[in-house]
This record gives structure tokens, sequence and C-alpha cells, in this order.
């Protein structure tokens, strides 16, 4: 049918309808929850910072598929600089870009001239812009100097064929409310955009911002037009999530944001974000945490940091919510060397066993959440790289549809995915225990209608062969993962 149309259709229509639908749909792209005025006045903000060029991307979508890349933040907190951003990338372009990885992020207090590795210290001393927006500290990022800001950076990043995130923390500055500076390409000062009786209840950098005031939108503005014109692919948005969730500032940002005219991905942190406002997270962003930062141990009897253990009633509980363009997600990817200066603890090879780090990944994938990496790349072992660069299991992570946990107990989770091959099935079993097991299946008691599949263990890369039922022999806290095939 679809021939028919286009043989009857004129020429000229069908180029006109093509253009009408491109401008619509350009016009709508992350811009829900705006209005006319604030519209108009961000015009006058994008006009005063030029947005870096960006090609036409892939996909209409945004985070078509779970982004993945690496963050500063477990190797780092909030110490990294300019060389070590820079010799990041380079492993980082070399060996995991040609798997697909694309995000290269620079975490918090990229602003703070005298950072502590866990952030948030009473004594920070800020670099900020005559606007009251945060600028990279130049001793630390010595070519954001003379107003540059991230933009050298930004296009070293892109030159290596990779995308630019940074980490923000939602709010205005409460040193640019003290000194009460202008916002810019408005007539509103900080202080008109501020909640002084709100701020992070864990970070002392900024006051909340306050939506019931013009003057908040006007600042969330500036600040997005001016990560824009720094190249910046995405923003890592902090406590926003959870602890306190606070949605009209992620509104706010996300129309932001859409106002730039550059595609910027939205990651909405810390967790665990609520699961009755999954829509709106949704409508604003493509990525949001599921719980709070998950370190390299298994279990954890504080709320924070969590173990890779403590992970798994979450994913259970966000399980068949993931869309293209908007991901649950379970966090970084505590692998490797966590060092120099991580965010929690003294530098150290990643404490998770090997099993351990494999149920890591393979839960990450058949989730499937984004994949962020953290640790000192330059220093990552062989194990370190395998595990990063394991074709078949990103795959699972990428391109598997319809996830979801098939047997869930104490001591076991048995999750089932769909490949993209119909009829084919990925299929992951994971030993929550601390004692080896051996589960016992048939593949109806899996959801599965065939009465033999062959399997292929995706981690050793090899195939074992047609079985009748599912057996497998799991290490404690180990897994398999395995693509079926009828």
């Amino acid at each position: 049918m679809a021939g028919k149309i286009e043989m009857k259709t004129p020429l000229w229509a069908a180029v006109f309808l093509v253009a009408c639908c491109f401008l619509l749909g350009q016009g709508s792209v992350g811009a829900s929850g705006g209005d006319g005025n604030d519209a108009s006045r961000s015009a006058k903000v994008v006009a005063t910072d030029s947005v870096a060029d960006v090609p036409a991307p892939a996909s209409s979508i945004l985070a078509a598929t779970p982004p993945m890349g690496w963050n500063s933040w477990d190797g780092y907190g909030t110490t990294v600089n300019e060389q070590q951003v820079k010799e990041n990338a380079e492993w980082f372009a070399k060996h995991l870009k040609p798997l697909g990885w694309q995000y290269i992020t620079i975490d918090m207090e990229w602003f703070v001239t005298n950072p502590v590795p866990e952030g948030n210290s009473k004594t920070s001393v800020y670099a900020m812009d005559a606007n009251g927006r945060y600028i990279p500290a130049v001793n630390r990022f010595p070519s954001s100097a003379d107003g540059r800001g991230f933009k050298p950076i930004g296009d070293y990043i892109h030159s290596l064929g990779l995308k630019f995130g940074i980490h923000i923390l939602r709010g205005i500055p409460k040193k640019a409310v003290e000194l009460n500076t202008p916002i810019l390409g408005t007539a509103y000062r900080a202080a008109d955009a501020a909640d002084t009786n709100e701020t992070c209840p864990w970070n002392f950098d900024n006051f909340g911002a306050d939506a019931s005031k013009p003057a908040a939108q006007a600042y969330y503005d500036s600040i997005a037009s001016l990560y824009a014109s720094w190249g910046v692919d995405l923003i890592k948005v902090d406590c926003i999530a959870s602890h306190p969730y606070r949605g009209e500032e992620i509104r706010m940002l996300s129309t932001a944001l859409a106002k730039t005219g550059r595609p910027i991905a939205l990651s909405l942190s810390p967790g665990a974000a609520p699961l009755d406002k999954v829509d709106e997270m949704r409508k604003y962003s493509q990525m949001w945490r599921i719980s709070d930062d998950i370190w390299d141990l298994w279990h954890s009897d504080v709320p924070y940091p969590q173990g890779l253990g403590d992970q798994f009633q979450n994913v259970v509980k966000w399980a068949g919510l993931a869309q293209p363009g908007h991901w649950p997600d379970a966090d970084m990817l505590p692998l490797g060397y966590l060092g120099p200066a991580p965010g929690w603890g003294q530098a150290r090879q990643s404490r998770l066993t090997h099993d351990e780090q494999r149920t890591l990944m393979t839960l990450w994938s058949l989730f499937p959440s984004p994949l962020m990496i953290g640790g000192e790349l330059p220093k990552a072992d062989d194990w370190t790289l395998a595990l990063l660069t394991n074709p078949e299991v990103l795959a699972v992570d990428q391109h598997s549809t319809g996830n979801h946990p098939v047997i869930v107990n104490d001591s076991a989770l048995i999750w089932m995915a769909e490949a993209p091959v119909k009829g084919q099935f990925y299929l992951g079993a994971f030993n929550r225990s601390d004692a080896p097991q051996k589960p016992e299946y048939s593949w109806s008691d899996l959801g599965l209608a065939g009465k033999a599949y062959a399997r292929r263990d995706l981690w050793e890369r090899k195939d074992l062969g047609a079985a009748g039922s599912f057996s497998a022999e799991l290490p404690p806290h180990g897994c398999v993962l395995y693509l079926l095939k009828p």
C-alpha cells in the first residue's frame, strides 16, 4: 500500500509533507512543560552563547539504546583534571569505542579549585562567571582559561569520535545568590531565582531553584546555553531524582536543554527514583537512577554505599519499564582500578570477585541499564578489558527486548529477554547466595514453548549444544548468560 500512495503523490507535495514533519519534530523534542514566555525569554540567552556544531543524529530518538560510557567518579571523585580526562578518553577511544561505547563524562564539582575526592566540602572555593554560572577550575583544566570553558575539552573528545558529558547539581549557586549576579540575557538576578529555604541535604554548593519564579527558568536557560556552547552531549544532574525528588526542577532543566537546539541527554541522579514518577521522568529525561551509589561490595547494611547483591531487588521492581530513549539506570560499573582518588574509600582494584564482576555486567545488560564504567582506564588489566569488550554480552544490553525475570527468590534469579533474531532468547541465571547452586528447570517453567534449545555461552563464547531443559552450575554470587536457539 505504501508503494501505491507514493506513486500517486505529486513530488512537490511529498517534499512539503516531509519538511513539515521534520519541523514539527524539531520543535517538540524534549520541549514539554515550557510556555511561550519561556521560549521568548530564552532567545536572548541562546543568542549570547554560540551552540557548538553537531552532526545530524543517526536516530531521531535521543539515547535510542542504553548509553555506554566512562565517568570520572569511581576513579577520581571530584579531583579529576584535564590531563587525566584526556588520557582516559584516548584509552577509551582505542579500546571501547569500536564496541559502541560513546560518552566521556566529567563528574561532580569540576568548578571547585580545591577539591577533595568525596566532594561536598564546606570549604570549597568555586570558579564562576559574572552571570553566576559555574565554569571549569583553571588550575585543573588549563584550556578553559580566558572564557573558553569546556569547549576545548569537548572539541578534543569529539575529535576522537566520542561524546562529552558533565555532572551538575540542580539549583543555583549559593555564591551567586550572595553576590546577586545578573542572569544572562534577562533583567533578573540570582536572588530572584533561588529558594533560599531549600538546598541539597548532602551538598552545600547550591540553593534550590524556585519553579514559581520566572527567573528560575531563566537561570536554567542560561546554563543550558553555556553547556551547549561547550559541545556537551550529556548532563548528569544530581540531587534531583531522590532525597529529594524535584519534579519541577527536572521539567525546567529539560525545557532549558530543549531550547538550545542541541541534542543533550539528561541523566537524573541519585536513586532510588520514585517508581510512581516514571511517566514524568520519561517525559523529561533519558535515564534515571534506581538506587543509591553501587560500589565494589556484595552487600551493605547502610543506605550509602550499596552493594551489587542489593541491586537484584531494584531491577526486579523496575523490570519492563525501559523504553528506547528512556532507561532506568542501575548505576556505574565499579570495575578495574578504582583510583587514584575514588569518590568512596581508598584507591584499590575492584574488590568484586571475577564471578561477581560477570554477574554485574550480566545483570546490567539483561535489565537493560546504561553502562558507565568508572575507574582509571589506562590501568585496566586484561580481565577488565575482556569484561567491557565482549560483543555478545554488549549486544544483550543494546539490542534485547522483552526483558523480565521469570524466577525470583532469595537465593536465585533467572532473567529472560528476546534476542534480535525472532525465536531466539537470552537467559541469565544468577546465584544470589554464598554457596554453589545448580538450578534446574524445564523450558516451560521459564515460559518457553520449545522442547529443546541450542545454547551458546556468551561469556565463554562457545556453543554448548542442544538441551531438553535448563541446568547450570553456579558458583557463589556467580551467573551464566546463554543465547538460546530453537
